[in-house]
């Protein structure tokens, strides 16, 4: 009897039972890679529990531990090698039961085998095809790779699968499969059963901020004339105000005096010790001490009002780049001081 009670357990309560037994410690770091909803689901479903069977309480630990292994093996070579060391551990059953499992919660992403290839490798194959393909694979890559394979791309199609990423909202597992299935000469393939969220806005600034000055540069202004919007939308998230630590000492002095002291100090005021660290660094001893001894008596700020100077920050030390005043780091090397 106690045994059918186990198998109607939902993966709440799962989770649950699994904080439940790793500790108060543990499970307050695990706490903090969730979101507040998920958060108070669990926290809901912990206060629930009245009592937790000893055998119920291994059943679920040995559960999680042949998940994590998975994952590792998955994050090790991928589904097929997950697989393949699975199997030869427990046999073809369980591990298929495992890793289906393990898909359909963590939602493996497509075109797994190909963030394991190198970038040579994906442009070779995929640079004829059309440019609604190209954002497809890119979108799926790890940054790093799509923003090599965006840089070789030829000029004229670069701003258009930039837009095509960015616009980008779901795509049918149909049409994933179908590409795919394409590529599966090359590698393994995967996919889930799900409509799969992939592109966006973030997902083509975090491509643009891997590209070289040049490719960037192309990109941005094609888009401008394009879509004003979206380029303006692009450009604002492609540096933030924590990312001043990247700047060399000259350029961020230079940032401070162009930057309004005011500004300044709405944004040290919330800011992370690296930044205020950096930024105290290369400020005169003077004027250092005194920006600490007034943010001190400056008291509670709004957020909208640190945001909006922190925007007003970065917008200058984009403008300051765009005139060659300093130099933001890009990939692609073009910006190396020799």
């Amino acid at each position: 009897m106690a045994r059918a009670v186990k198998t109607q357990l939902t993966g709440k309560q799962k989770a649950a039972i699994l904080l439940i037994s790793l500790g108060p410690d543990v499970s307050a770091q695990v706490y903090k890679h969730l979101t507040e909803e998920e958060i108070e689901q669990l926290t809901l479903e912990i206060s629930s529990v009245k009592k937790v069977d000893s055998s119920q309480k291994e059943d679920i630990m040995e559960e999680f531990r042949q998940i994590a292994m998975a994952q590792d093996y998955i994050s090790q070579g991928g589904i097929g090698y997950a697989k393949t060391v699975l199997e030869k551990a427990m046999g073809e059953e369980k591990a298929t039961k495992i890793l289906t499992r393990l898909t359909s919660s963590l939602q493996v992403r497509p075109f797994d085998f190909a963030r394991k290839a190198s970038p040579a490798q994906i442009l070779n194959f995929i640079q004829n095809e059309h440019p609604q393909t190209i954002a497809l694979v890119l979108s799926y890559l790890d940054p790093e790779q799509s923003a090599q394979i965006l840089s070789e791309l030829p000029p004229e199609i670069q701003a258009d699968i930039a837009k095509r990423i960015a616009l980008m909202d779901s795509t049918s597992p149909e049409v994933i499969n179908e590409v795919e299935q394409i590529l599966e000469k090359k590698l393994s393939t995967t996919f889930t059963e799900d409509y799969t969220q992939t592109g966006g806005i973030e997902a083509i600034v975090e491509v643009l901020n891997g590209v070289d000055r040049t490719t960037e540069r192309t990109i941005l202004d094609e888009l401008e004339t394009q879509d004003p919007e979206l380029a303006e939308e692009i450009k604002k998230r492609m540096f933030v105000f924590e990312d001043i630590v990247t700047l060399d000492n000259r350029s961020i002095q230079r940032v401070i005096r162009e930057v309004e002291n005011e500004d300044l100090m709405l944004s040290l005021k919330v800011a992370s010790e690296e930044v205020k660290e950096t930024l105290f660094k290369n400020m005169s001893k003077r004027m250092a001490e005194t920006f600490k001894e007034e943010m001190e008596f400056m008291g509670p700020v709004r957020l909208r009002d640190v945001e909006e100077a922190q925007t007003r920050i970065v917008a200058t030390i984009r403008r300051l780049e765009e005139i060659g005043e300093i130099v933001v780091a890009r990939g692609g090397g073009d910006d190396i001081i020799v």
